[in-house]
């Protein structure tokens, strides 16, 4: 029951502690918890704003779903593979530091400022962490488990697919799930800069015209989606490896 509640009563002691700490600055540029709660309707009711939370969550689909369809095999072929680890590795380390969104300004410079430049930035945010994920994953299967594939007559595509993969999937959903996040962060942060639809879009017009309590408002949609999501994505990776996780509710007997 407390791990349950725990979370919800972490939300409510930052908007309290939010609350008072607007009252005792009172900033206009920093409207209370209340205020930015109250703004919450009049921007889930506006059709406008809808529309943009649509092209946003398109996005962050088409990037997300990208990013895992080529990342998880090239980081299970990178696990097993010398030299293919050999040949990526120092591509990923000099990309890996790199801000995502700070490669933006030279995306729209190659593709313009609509969705694809967008997806493509939140693929590469995604990307990284799936590919790292995926590779442990896959260098921490067992040997013995290929050898007895191969003596089954499995080929190397096979034991990728059929030994590999389901071994490694742990592993590789956490990856995926970190992804998810960084989605979402990658996805505000574009729009942000190439300000035509989305999310991102609202929130930086919102603070142009110095609505503040709306600015805050979107911090908090966006922070539930976050949640939301990450719950989802959660509930789905449970299912999945079930058998991977440790099992308490066995009754032991020592009669």
């Amino acid at each position: 029951m407390i791990r349950r509640i725990a979370p919800l009563l972490a939300c409510l002691g930052l908007l309290v502690a939010w609350q008072l700490a607007s009252l005792a600055l009172k900033n206009d540029s920093f409207p209370t918890a209340l205020e930015a709660i109250r703004a919450i309707p009049a921007v889930l009711g506006d059709k406008d704003s809808l529309v943009n939370f649509g092209a946003s969550l398109r996005r962050m689909a088409i990037g997300f779903a990208a990013a895992v369809v080529i990342s998880i095999p090239l980081g299970l072929l990178m696990g097993r593979s010398r030299a293919v680890a050999s040949f990526f590795n120092p591509l990923l380390m000099v990309i890996y530091p790199v801000p995502k969104a700070a490669l933006m300004p030279i995306i729209m410079l190659w593709l313009g400022v609509g969705d694809l430049s967008k997806t493509l930035v939140i693929f590469l945010g995604v990307s990284l962490p799936v590919i790292y994920h995926s590779f442990e994953g896959a260098k921490a299967v067992e040997e013995k488990m290929l050898w007895s594939g191969a003596a089954m007559g499995l080929s190397a595509v096979q034991r990728l697919v059929r030994i590999v993969l389901p071994a490694a999937l742990p592993e590789i959903l956490t990856g995926c799930r970190t992804g998810l996040v960084l989605a979402l962060i990658t996805m505000i942060t574009s729009e942000m800069i190439a300000r035509q639809s989305g999310a991102g879009n609202i929130l930086f017009n919102a603070l142009d015209m110095g609505q503040y309590d709306t600015v805050f408002a979107m911090i908090i949609i966006v922070g539930a989606m976050g949640i939301v999501l990450d719950a989802l994505f959660e509930r789905l990776r449970a299912r999945l490896v079930r058998w991977s996780e440790p099992q308490f509710d066995i009754p032991l007997s020592f009669s």
